[in-house]
């Protein structure tokens, strides 16, 4: 999930799919990217279970999954918590 996120362009997306659930046209327009490299991107994005798909006719809409973020949100506390607390722990060096 984190690899997902790593790139800028992945990153742009999920940044706008928490304003608005997008078809891959709107996609295209915001973020100037060619619709087969958006395409990828959305895939990597599903693949990593970001990204759920809702057809709509002949266009296919894509929305975030709030839970799957909050997951990870809360997996990042959960690590800064545990940095905060051993942050004065120092192991010894032989």
């Amino acid at each position: 999930m984190i690899r997902a996120l790593g790139d800028p362009l992945r990153l742009q997306i999920v940044t706008l799919l928490a304003r608005e659930t997008l078809c891959t046209t709107h996609l295209v327009e915001e973020t100037g990217a060619k619709q087969t490299n958006l395409s990828n991107h959305m895939k990597v994005l599903r693949e990593a279970g970001l990204v759920e798909t809702e057809p709509c006719g002949r266009f296919t809409y894509y929305k975030l999954k709030p839970d799957v973020l909050a997951g990870l949100s809360g997996q990042f506390a959960e690590l800064a918590e545990s940095a905060r607390t051993a942050a004065e722990n120092k192991r010894a060096c032989p």
